[in-house]
């Protein structure tokens, strides 16, 4: 099933400061994976548990296919237990006293037992436990117990699935594969689902949609390519792949011949056209995959640090004026701390914001 979430805002009783959640806008389709990315108390739990109903919206709604769940206007509120919604909680919360197939097994007492038995065997195969279905959780490592919890979650053959942080209890090194191996089960399933991380590159890996969020607010809800080189503002651009702000002028000599000068050098618009916001002082949003080192180019810089990531450096530079900037550089072109290199702009996606403002326009 879709879910449609339109306008939402969440007050919590007697708080003082701004909502919880303000003008919450997202749809996500059917069998797709959507992330909430955000800081700490930047409210995207808080809309994760409006959507499982142990929240109360407000304003606003929420709809499930042609199901609506929630409806400030009219009072709707329907209950967690009757929404169709599994839940992958933080530390998995799998009962101790059941092995792995009595776990997957607890939300399907009413099936007939035949039924139930073929069910679980489904749900361990899906997610590669077969092997371990009389085993105890404390017997499981920390991503097998995860799988648990989820083939557990996708037992009742919920029309959504909602993940609060499903990789936080685990170690760094098994976060990304354990991500890829979630993407795959639920794909697999067929399964719409909706989880939240502070970790933007899971978000990438897992999510069909990534929702960047800040002080309750949705700044962008997109597909992670969209979200990386058209950030909607200054606040995406920043939090999504570290950008820095480059000062920059826009000019035009005549009409059609719109161009950008920077410290790095001049770069023409395309189409030849000004950005949204028009001509004059603005910043340019820049990456460490913009700046290419050039042994040739006029633009200079030093290098300040250095960080071997295997097959590149990323070089921290300053140039003449001050500036800081970051270049991402083959690891064959090893220089050392002081060394001064030449730079250049090598961009496809050119995103410019005003200097006072909050616009971005992105080509």
């Amino acid at each position: 099933m879709s879910l449609r979430v339109q306008n939402l805002h969440l007050r919590f009783a007697r708080a003082t400061g701004p909502s919880a959640l303000a003008g919450i806008d997202l749809t996500l389709p059917q069998g797709e994976i959507g992330a909430l990315l955000g800081p700490s108390g930047c409210g995207k739990t808080t809309l994760l548990r409006a959507v499982a109903g142990l929240e109360r919206a407000t304003q606003g709604g929420i709809q499930l296919g042609l199901h609506t769940l929630a409806e400030a206007a009219t009072g709707l509120h329907q209950p967690p237990e009757q929404r169709r919604i599994g839940m992958v909680f933080q530390d998995f919360a799998l009962f101790p006293h059941l092995n792995v197939g009595q776990n997957i097994a607890f939300g399907l007492a009413d099936w007939p037992r035949a039924q139930r038995k073929a069910r679980v065997q489904a749900m361990l195969d899906l997610v590669g436990l077969s092997a371990l279905a009389e085993r105890w959780p404390h017997q499981l490592s920390g991503g097998q117990q995860q799988r648990v919890a989820l083939a557990r979650a996708l037992a009742p053959s919920p029309e959504l699935l909602l993940l609060d942080e499903p990789f936080s209890s685990l170690d760094v090194d098994l976060r990304e594969r354990l991500a890829h191996e979630l993407r795959a089960i639920l794909k697999a399933a067929g399964t719409t689902a909706l989880f939240v991380t502070h970790d933007q590159h899971e978000a990438f890996a897992l999510g069909d949609w990534v929702g960047v969020m800040s002080q309750g607010h949705l700044h962008q809800w997109a597909r992670p390519y969209e979200l990386y080189h058209r950030p909607a503002t200054r606040f995406v651009a920043e939090f999504i792949g570290h950008g820095i702000f480059v000062p920059i002028t826009v000019g035009s000599g005549r009409p059609g011949h719109a161009h950008i000068t920077s410290p790095l050098g001049t770069l023409r618009l395309p189409g030849d056209l000004p950005p949204a916001w028009g001509l004059g002082e603005g910043d340019l949003l820049l990456r460490a995959d913009d700046v290419v080192h050039d042994d040739v180019s006029e633009v200079q810089a030093t290098i300040l640090r250095k960080a071997f990531r295997g097959a590149e450096f990323l070089y921290t530079l300053q140039l003449d004026g001050g500036l800081t900037v970051m270049a991402l550089v083959p690891s064959h072109h090893d220089h050392g701390l002081g060394e001064r290199i030449g730079i250049r702009l090598d961009m496809d996606h050119i995103v410019t914001f005003a200097r006072q403002g909050d616009t971005s326009d992105a080509f």
